[in-house]
C-alpha cells in the first residue's frame, strides 16, 4: 500500500511532462486545427480534377485544410470583404477592375512568379496593372482557331491554308465537292463573338495596340478619330460577313453550339471555328475522328499567322484574404510542374511555365509553333466592357446586318461609357 501513492506521483508526472512536449510540437492530438483555406474555382469542367487534388493534399499534411467552392459569388465577396483566399479562374477585363483596384496582393516574391513565360504574363497585363505588383499568375492558356477535318482535307487533296487565297481556294474546292466549308452556329452570339469574329480581326489587326489606342481615344471614340471600329474592323467583320452567307451552311441563324458539336462530329462540314472546349462535346459522338487546327489566314502573307488565345486559369489571392500563407502553401502546390501539365493535358491547354510540358495531342498540335514563338492575340470580343452587347451587336453583323453602321454604334456606346466613367 505504501507504494502506491508514488507510483501515481509519477504517472501523473510523466502525463504533465507529454502535455507540455505536445503544447511545443505541431502535429500533436491536443495541436491546433488546420488552417482552412476557400478555393475558389469558375470552370465546371475542372471541377473533377482539383476536387481530387485537393483531396489528396489535404491528406498529405495537417497544417492547411483547403475547402473547393465553385458557386460563391465573387463580386460580392469582394465588396464585403469576404472573399475567397485563393481564386483559380478565367482571368479577363472584368477580373481585372479588381486587380487595377489593388484587390489583388502581390505574389511576385513566389518562386512560382519566376516559372512563367513573360509572353504569357504580358497577356494580363493587356487587360489592367497596378504598381508594384504581380497580383495574377497565369495557370493555364486555352489556344483556338480553325477546327477542321483532317480525312476530308486529305480526300479533296487540300492542304492547311497558309494565305486568304488559300483559304477561299479550298472553300471553292470543298463546295464542288459538295461539302460545306464552314460549320456555323449563330443562334448563339458567344460562338459567334468567339470564332467567327475573334479569329477574323485577330488575323488582320494588332489586338493588343487597337485596344491601347481605343482606351487613350476614350470619349473621343467615333467616325473622326484616329482609332475606331469603324476603321480598324470594317474590312475583317465584312470578310466575317461574307464567309457566313457564303460558305457556311445556310441553316446557320437557327443552330446553336451543342448543334454544331454533334453536327460537325456527323461531318457535316469541313471547318468549324470554335475553341479546344468543343473537341471533347464532339468526341462525344465521334470518338474516331481526326481532327486538327489551324490559324485562319485572313491576309497573304504566312507570317501574319496567330493564334487566338485566353487565360484559361489563373491564380490570386485578395488583399482581403486573413489567410495569405497557408493560401500560398496550397498556390505552390497547384503550381508544381506535374500538378500543371496533368491538368493541361486533361483539359488540352497550353502550359504557362518554362518548364511546361509540350502539346502532344494530334488535335491542338497545329497551333504549337504559333504558341510557343508568341504568334499569339487575346480575342478582341473579350476587351470590351459587359455593359457593352458585344457578341450581340457581332451576331447581327454575321446575321446581315449593315458592318458600318453596326461598328458605329459600337463605337458610340465605347465613348459613352468612357464618359461615364
Amino acid at each position: 500500500m505504501s507504494r502506491r501513492p508514488r507510483r501515481t506521483h509519477r504517472v501523473l508526472a510523466s502525463l504533465i511532462g507529454l502535455a507540455l512536449a505536445c503544447s511545443t510540437l505541431v502535429g500533436c492530438s491536443s495541436g491546433s486545427s488546420p488552417e482552412q483555406v476557400r478555393f475558389y474555382l469558375s470552370k465546371p469542367e475542372a471541377i473533377p480534377y482539383f476536387r481530387d487534388l485537393i483531396k489528396s493534399y489535404n491528406a498529405s499534411q495537417g497544417d492547411v485544410e483547403v475547402v473547393l467552392d465553385s458557386s460563391a459569388n465573387l463580386q460580392a465577396g469582394f465588396l464585403r470583404g469576404n472573399p475567397p483566399d485563393l481564386g483559380l479562374l478565367n482571368y479577363n477585363l472584368e477580373m481585372g477592375r479588381f486587380m487595377e483596384r489593388g484587390a489583388l496582393s502581390d505574389l511576385s516574391d513566389m518562386p512560382e512568379a519566376d516559372r512563367i513565360l513573360p509572353e504569357v504574363q504580358d497577356l494580363v497585363d493587356q487587360y489592367a496593372t497596378y504598381p508594384g505588383r504581380t497580383s495574377v499568375l497565369p495557370y493555364s492558356v486555352m489556344a483556338a482557331s480553325v477546327i477542321y477535318n483532317k480525312q476530308i482535307f486529305d480526300d479533296q487533296g487540300i492542304d492547311v491554308p497558309k494565305t486568304y487565297d488559300d483559304l477561299i481556294a479550298a472553300c471553292d474546292k470543298l463546295q464542288t465537292a459538295g461539302i460545306t466549308p464552314f460549320y456555323a452556329t449563330l443562334k448563339d452570339p458567344w460562338t459567334v463573338a468567339q470564332g467567327w469574329f475573334d479569329y477574323t480581326v485577330g488575323g488582320q489587326v494588332d489586338v493588343a495596340s487597337f485596344y491601347d489606342g481605343m482606351r487613350d481615344e476614350g470619349t473621343a471614340v467615333g467616325p473622326d478619330s484616329d482609332v475606331s471600329f469603324q476603321k480598324a474592323m470594317l474590312e475583317p467583320t465584312t470578310t466575317m460577313q461574307m464567309f457566313v452567307e457564303k460558305y457556311a451552311n445556310k441553316d446557320a441563324a437557327s443552330k446553336g453550339y451543342g448543334d454544331g458539336n454533334l453536327a460537325f462530329g456527323k461531318e457535316e462540314a469541313a471547318m468549324y471555328l470554335q475553341g479546344p472546349w468543343a473537341l471533347g462535346e464532339i468526341a462525344k459522338s465521334a470518338p474516331d475522328l481526326k481532327l486538327g487546327t489551324f490559324p485562319l489566314p485572313m491576309t497573304d502573307d504566312p507570317k501574319d499567322l496567330r493564334v487566338r488565345v485566353n487565360i484559361d486559369l489563373a491564380a490570386w489571392i485578395p488583399e482581403a484574404s486573413s489567410h495569405k500563407e497557408a493560401a500560398r502553401k496550397f498556390l505552390t502546390h497547384l503550381f508544381q510542374k506535374d500538378v500543371m501539365d496533368a491538368y493541361n493535358a486533361a483539359q488540352l491547354g497550353y502550359g504557362t511555365t518554362t518548364d511546361s510540358a509540350p502539346v502532344t495531342d494530334d488535335r491542338i498540335v497545329g497551333m504549337k509553333e504559333y504558341f510557343d514563338s508568341g504568334r499569339f492575340y487575346q480575342g478582341p470580343s473579350q476587351a470590351v466592357p459587359l455593359n457593352i452587347p458585344m457578341a450581340n451587336y457581332i451576331q447581327s453583323i454575321a446575321l446581315g446586318a449593315d458592318v458600318k453602321q453596326t461598328l458605329a454604334v459600337l463605337d458610340a456606346d465605347w465613348a459613352r461609357l468612357a464618359l461615364r466613367r
